[in-house]
């Protein structure tokens, strides 16, 4: 199986959704890309380290960065991708799984913790769906 995870930026969501395929599925094949390179977004890469996953090697990239590949699912991280996605000419079956975007959401609160909390709840629901491969991109 092959799976495109698709964000806005690939900073984060997106991120999380590879590292934790990486992790929790090593015979499933996945890369992660952005509709725009917004860079890793150091929290993100922190919260998955906490849960052991590291992700710092990971980098930020685009569609267009990608090799050809055939995917099975192209899963949207985000509404903006999902409105935004790029044609697939494979066989590939494009699927939604929104998740809150933790730099937003966490913009304005006061503390580190707090912040850090907004990611770690996003990584937990991302860890959910991806534990739940394949079942879980089925409608």
């Amino acid at each position: 199986m092959k799976i495109l995870y698709l964000c806005t930026g690939n900073s984060c969501r997106s991120q999380m959704a590879e590292g934790w395929t990486r992790h929790l599925h090593p015979d499933i094949e996945c890369w992660s890309a952005g509709v725009v390179r917004h860079g890793m977004n150091p929290d993100a890469v922190r919260v998955m380290l906490e849960a052991g996953v590291d992700i710092s090697a990971q980098t930020s990239k685009t569609v267009d960065d990608l090799p050809d590949v055939a995917f099975d699912y192209v899963v949207t991280l985000c509404g903006h991708a999902a409105e935004n996605c790029p044609f697939f000419p494979s066989r590939a079956r494009r699927v939604h799984r929104g998740f809150d975007d933790p730099p937003s959401l966490a913009a304005g609160l006061p503390t580190e913790a707090a912040r850090l909390d907004v990611f770690r709840r996003v990584r937990d629901e991302i860890r959910a769906m991806v534990a739940g491969l394949p079942g879980s991109l089925e409608d």
